[in-house]
Formats: structure tokens, sequence, C-alpha cells
């Protein structure tokens, strides 16, 4: 009688522990178990003021303008791909407007593609980000060139999302003679948002453009863009790190950078501090200017390799050169292939650092760095990367989700 009853003691808990089991399984969420969307949620049109979610696994249709309106949050999962379907009317374009949000999160394996149905310059209009940080226009706040949201403020810190692993194909679609959009568009971003690992790849335009802000921008890469491959404006004072410009045969600038047209004095002026940069020129006889400072632009740039362009880094107006002069601007442990061309006052080759006419050799396109730097890791923003350059040999961290 003790051996029975010790046997239904140990029957009795071997099923609880098996219904256990049953019931965390059941309960347990599985990935493979989610519904696939339904065909018209595969579509991103309209605008968004709420949450919404693109599912790894599947290509979305961008068709015609998309806005992200304030309190909305359109997260893209890794590994998406998001198509423009090429209105020629009424183009395709993503655009986060104040107090909307973008959280793109992809990874070096599974990157986030939006690109467009056929692979051609200009085929839709990338991605603009409207925030709430300082810019300089009068009266402290812009339109959009593209989709007429407003932008600017007077909050440092905004916060518009993530993009992280994000691959921006073909983009620069031409909304008449006066607009071109360009990659990736930051108008008055704040800082607490997060751009890092972006491509903008063989667009028409520019590839990055800030107008004003604060955000910082990590990793970033320029391949082919018909315009400028990197270009501020409007008082962007924010940090910049790791970033390439690699030009095809319609480059214009390797960066554009001004403070405002209509008034260079105007504040906040023009002021980031950028590092380990390789810009990499067409060798145009027509578009000869590398790193093109002018419009009152201030600029603190270190650890950087250019070459490409018979005039590899130019000052221009007063207001610019005067930063030089007056301890505000400095370009510092850069190499050339060619020339600093710089006004009478300034002598940037003898600048810490600097020297004109280097032979500069890179691997796979890119590859390669240069021993000597700047530390800038006292500032937490900054990498410890004492060298020129922006992709070291050793360390390829375009590898795997990046085009060339």
């Amino acid at each position: 009688m003790i051996m029975k009853k010790s046997f239904t003691k140990i029957g009795f808990y071997l099923l609880m522990a098996f219904a256990v089991i049953g019931l965390t399984t059941s309960c347990s969420s599985d990935d493979d178990d989610t519904p696939p969307p339904a065909p018209e949620e595969l579509v991103l049109n309209g605008s968004l003021s709420s949450e919404k979610i693109l599912l790894t696994g599947y290509t979305y249709k961008l068709d015609k303008g998309f806005h992200v309106k304030s309190g909305g949050n359109l997260i893209i999962q890794k590994g998406v791909t998001i198509q423009a379907q090429e209105n020629s009317d009424d183009p395709d374009y993503i655009l986060i407007e104040q107090g909307g949000k973008i959280t793109a999160e992809g990874t070096k394996d599974q990157p986030i593609v939006m690109t467009s149905k056929t692979k051609s310059h200009g085929a839709w209009g990338g991605v603009h980000i409207c925030g709430k940080a300082p810019i300089n226009l009068n009266g402290g706040s812009g339109k959009s060139e593209i989709g007429d949201a407003n932008y600017g403020g007077n909050v440092a810190n905004d916060n518009s999302g993530v993009m992280r692993y994000v691959r921006l194909e073909y983009t620069g679609f031409a909304f008449n003679p006066d607009k071109e959009s360009n990659g990736l568009t930051m108008y008055g971003v704040g800082n607490g948002t997060t751009i890092e690992y972006v491509q903008v790849y063989k667009g028409a335009d520019d590839g990055f453009e800030w107008f004003g802000g604060t955000v910082n921008s990590k990793f970033l890469v320029s391949t082919g863009s018909g315009d400028d491959s990197f270009d501020w404006t409007e008082g962007w004072i924010g940090k910049g790190q790791f970033w390439v410009a690699v030009q095809d045969a319609d480059g214009d600038c390797l960066i554009e950078a001004d403070n405002l047209k209509d008034n260079n004095m105007n504040t906040p002026i023009s002021s980031p501090t950028i590092a380990n940069l390789t810009l990499i020129g067409n060798n145009s006889t027509e578009s000869k200017r590398g790193v093109r400072l002018r419009e009152g632009t201030h600029v603190k740039m270190y650890n950087a390799l250019i070459c490409g362009k018979e005039s590899a880094l130019t000052t221009e107006t007063t207001g610019t050169e005067q930063s030089f002069t007056d301890g505000k601007s400095f370009v510092e442990y850069t190499h050339v292939s060619t020339v600093f061309k710089t006004g009478s006052s300034l002598d940037l080759k003898s600048a810490t650092g600097n020297a004109e006419g280097q032979t500069i050799n890179f691997t796979n396109t890119y590859l390669g760095s240069v021993d000597g730097g700047k530390d800038l890791s006292s500032d937490s923003f900054f990498t410890k990367a004492m060298y020129k350059g922006a992709v070291p040999a050793d360390n390829d961290w375009t590898a795997g989700w990046t085009k060339k």
C-alpha cells in the first residue's frame, strides 16, 4: 500500500509538470504565429497620427507623400523594405512632422532599405524630418521644402526618433525647377534624435542636408550623390563623426557649408564639430571644390582625408574667414591630396597636423586611414579615434549594410 501511494503521488506530479509545460508553450509568443499584414496594410500613404509597425520580412509600398503627424510613430523593424511607386505627378516621400517620430531600427545584417521600383537617380523624394530645435531664419521658424511642414523652435533636445542601419536609395525627385529633394533632410532636428549608420546611395541631389538644428550624426555614407555629399545651412550646431563621401561623375561639393545666405551673421551661426572624415571626389574639371566653407559658417573639423578635388578645401565670405582668425573655427589633422585654397589671411596648410599634396591610398574604394589625429573623446559623443579618415582597414563598419 505504501508503494502504491508513492507511485500515485509521482504520477500526479508528472502530470502537473506536463500540464504546466503545455500551458507555457501555448501562451508563448512566436513571430511565426503573427498573422501577415492585409494588403492595404502594406501601403504607406496619407498621414499617421498614432503608432504603425512595419514588420520584418515584408515589403511596403510608398504611394505618394506619407506624413507622420504629431503623436504618430512610424516603427520600422529590421530587414523591412519600403519601395517607392514613383508617382510622377504626386511624388513619393516620407515626412516626419514636428511631434512625430520615426523609429527605424535595422541591424548590420538586416538593414532597413528604402528604395524605388526602378533603380535610377531621382526616383522618389527621400526622408524629411522636421523638429523643434533652433534655426536662424528670421522669426525662428520655417517651412520644409517638401510637404510644407513647420520646423524650428527652441527645444534643443527635441526627439524625432531613431534611424539606425538604414539605406536610402535613388532619391532626389525634382518637385519643380527650384526644389529637388535630398536623401535625408533634417529640418531643425534636435539632439534627442539618433542618426547612425545611414547611407544615401545614388540620389540625384544632396546626400545629407541639415537646415539648422542640433542633431548629431555618426557613421554616415554618401555614395554617388548627384549634388553635394553633405550640406548644412540655417545654423546647424550639431556634431558628426565617421563620415564617408564617394562621388560619381555628377557630384558637386563633398561638403557645402553655409550659415545663411541672406544674412551671414544670423544666429545661431552654423558651427558643427566634425571628425574622422573620408571624402573622395570625382576629379571633375568643372566642379573643383571639395569642402566649401562659405556664407558665414563656422566649423571645427579634425582627422579628415580629402582627395579628388582641385581645391580640397576652400573658404569664402568674410564671416567664415574671420571665424578662423578669431579662433572660433579650426581645420586640423587633415591631409589633402591637392591644396587648401583660402583667403590671404589664412594658412591652413600650416595648422596643426595638416598637410597638402599627400598621396592618399584606399583599398576597396574607401578603406584606409593615416596615423595621427585629435582625441575628441572628452566629449561623450565622440569615439576615441586618433587617426585621419573614417574607415580604418581593420574596422570596416560599413560592411554588410551598405552598397558600393
